[in-house]
């Protein structure tokens, strides 16, 4: 599990994730930059950091938990650095983590 050390404490159906990129396989293809920002486009890649008290209180089974990767809507939320560490990290509505990711 991923500990908060953000100093950011997610409110209401508020969840706390980091972005990530996956990392790409070492290879001798090289992956122009207007390919890869056409992907990031597309999804948006986060680790789950802390879930707010009511997030899926509506739903049957929670759709992430702490530490979990998932899949997330990319402009959803709003961007924030924590003010302990200094990272950036998204806020983002519990309905916008759409699936998690296994590695």
């Amino acid at each position: 599990m991923s500990k908060n050390t953000s100093g950011l404490r997610p409110l209401g159906h508020a969840v706390l994730v980091q972005p990530y990129e996956p990392e790409l396989a070492k290879t001798t293809i090289v992956i122009p930059d207007s390919a890869k920002e056409r992907n990031t486009m597309i999804e948006a890649r986060a680790t789950v950091i802390e879930v707010g008290p009511l997030a899926w209180s509506e739903e049957a089974v929670a759709r992430a938990e702490e530490g979990d990767k998932v899949l997330i809507t990319k402009f959803a939320g709003v961007t924030a650095v924590g003010v302990k560490d200094g990272v950036t990290y998204r806020l983002i509505n519990d309905r916008d983590i759409f699936c998690r990711i296994e590695d």
